[in-house]
């Protein structure tokens, strides 16, 4: 089994693009960076931030 998470925080995500946080947090508001909205967190899939930047994006926020 993966010990990957499935899922990264703004914060986490930010560490792993080697960005800031509110970098990070603009972009995802621009849509550069697809996430998922469960109520208010925001949180960023694993999967969907490595096909962002294998150039396969997603624009469109995911709304749980």
């Amino acid at each position: 089994m993966e010990d990957e998470k499935l899922v990264y925080s703004i914060e986490e995500a930010a560490a792993v693009l080697g960005i800031g946080y509110k970098s990070c947090s603009a972009a995802i508001k621009a849509g550069s960076i697809p996430c998922l909205v469960i109520g208010r967190r925001k949180l960023i899939p694993r999967l969907a931030l490595k096909k962002m930047l294998a150039g396969e994006s997603e624009k469109e926020p995911m709304l749980v």
